[in-house]
């Protein structure tokens, strides 16, 4: 990527982020650059990756005993906060690693703490979806009733649930999918990355659908681990995820954001 102009006043900057054209099998080297990332700084890796089996196993916990709608969503919404910051912390050691600087736990948190706001409205968009979504899902059951003993209302409210479900998932993947990596590389806001990750997966349609049944594949081996194989394949998926914003994305119109204390 080009550095960018620092003379290029703000307000002419592109509304959203120019995209590369990619295979279908980019994914499959952004898993191996991930994992080269992870080998490469296995200390920064087990930290982050027992922060995340921490918080996996504590969220499913709490909802397993408590199994209170309120709480719950208190507890999710937490983890929905913590978790981007976590990525911005994983990220930061592939941009280590690219530079050819030594990877540090230090400087993954005080690149967290730079882009806190930025994760905080990206929670705050995320828990909107998640809020949308549930209610669709409750308007499916009102207009969708299950007969006792009916195979076919089954097949028919699967079928239904499943459309309405697919819909928001595919946002939520769009949205996420490079605007967390965008906005720990440039000083960007949280809108602009979103909508140029949108833009990137609609543009990379057949590539963005491999690494989206990777991304399921893998995390459902690590939760099939009782969560263990979480702790490794999160910050293996959180660094490949980086190389995927860096082949598809042209950010160069934004300023680089300082990331060492």
């Amino acid at each position: 990527m080009t550095e960018p102009d620092p003379s290029t006043p703000a307000d002419e900057r592109p509304f959203v982020a120019p995209c590369r054209r990619l295979g279908a099998t980019a994914p499959l080297r952004w898993l191996r650059l991930g994992w080269a990332d992870l080998r490469a700084a296995p200390g920064p890796t087990a930290v982050f990756g027992l922060a995340v089996l921490a918080m996996s196993v504590a969220v499913s916990a709490l909802a397993w005993w408590l199994g209170r709608f309120a709480l719950l969503a208190t507890v999710l919404s937490g983890f929905v906060f913590i978790a981007p910051l976590l990525g911005v912390g994983l990220y930061a050691v592939s941009r280590a690693h690219a530079e050819g600087q030594p990877a540090r736990v230090g400087d993954s948190l005080a690149l967290a703490r730079r882009v806190v706001g930025q994760a905080a409205v990206f929670a705050l968009m995320q828990l909107v979806i998640v809020m949308v979504w549930a209610r669709a899902g409750m308007m499916v059951s009102a207009f969708v009733p299950l007969a006792p003993g009916s195979t076919a209302a089954l097949v028919e409210f699967l079928l239904v649930g499943s459309a309405v479900g697919s819909v928001f998932a595919a946002l939520t993947f769009a949205a996420a999918a490079f605007s967390l990596p965008m906005i720990a590389d440039r000083d960007v806001d949280m809108v602009t990355a979103c909508l140029s990750s949108v833009h990137a997966v609609l543009r990379n349609k057949a590539a963005m659908a491999v690494w989206a049944l990777l991304i399921v594949l893998l995390t459902a081996l690590g939760f099939a681990t009782a969560f263990l194989g979480l702790a490794v394949i999160l910050p293996w998926l959180a660094y490949a995820s980086w190389h995927g914003y860096r082949e598809t994305i042209d950010a160069s119109e934004w300023p680089a954001l300082p990331w060492r204390p």
